[in-house]
């Protein structure tokens, strides 16, 4: 029989241990590998749009919202009023720098009647802050509720603001969009699936 190389014979070893040669290697493989890894996850994230924030509540109605108006406003916001057509939620509020970006974009929705937006005036410092930040930009909203408490917000799995949900007829969450809406946003993505959701 021919004697197997010391190498090899060192790699067979009975009671399944690692060779010295490849324990010696170990310490240079295990940061290539934190780094194929690490790798792995950048470029399947960058693959994604941004905006686009996976959501337990896709799919699901809307959480028991219950929520009273905000100053100057006879009426409040429920879950009831998020039925009965497709409509936009969109979480908001006058400390938001992003807010104030993509307000233009849904005082044009508004003003085309494109869409219900109805509102929830997100962790105001004051009660008066949010009515004031409308009154100077404009106020795009169907119905507002205030959510001093964030109540709204942690039932809604909100992050920040601005966030914007698609809710169907039923009062089912179809879509969430994370950060602000720009014009490309909203036809590409945001009409779309508002037009798909009324020809259901």
């Amino acid at each position: 029989m021919t004697d197997l190389p010391a190498a090899t014979a060192a790699s067979s070893r009975p009671d399944g241990r690692a060779s010295p040669g490849l324990r010696a290697r170990l310490p240079f493989l295990i940061p290539l590998v934190v780094l194929a890894v690490v790798a792995a996850y950048f470029y399947v994230g960058l693959g994604r749009d941004p905006h686009v924030v996976p959501s337990v509540l896709i799919n699901q109605p809307v959480p028991e919202l219950a929520l009273a108006p905000i100053l100057g406003r006879d009426r409040g916001l429920t879950t009831a009023d998020l039925k009965g057509e497709v409509s936009l939620l969109n979480v908001f509020g006058s400390w938001c720098v992003a807010c104030r970006v993509e307000h233009p974009l849904l005082m044009a929705v508004a003003g085309q009647d494109l869409v219900p937006i109805h509102g929830v005036n997100w962790r105001e410092p004051t009660p008066q802050a949010g009515p004031a930040w409308l009154a100077r930009l404009g106020d795009p909203y169907t119905l507002v509720g205030a959510d001093p408490d964030s109540r709204a917000a942690i039932a809604l799995g909100v992050s920040g603001a601005p966030e914007t949900f698609v809710i169907d007829r039923a009062g089912v969450i179809r879509y969430k969009h994370t950060g602000p809406i720009t014009a490309d946003d909203w036809e590409r993505t945001l009409w779309p699936i508002i037009q798909k959701l009324r020809a259901e």
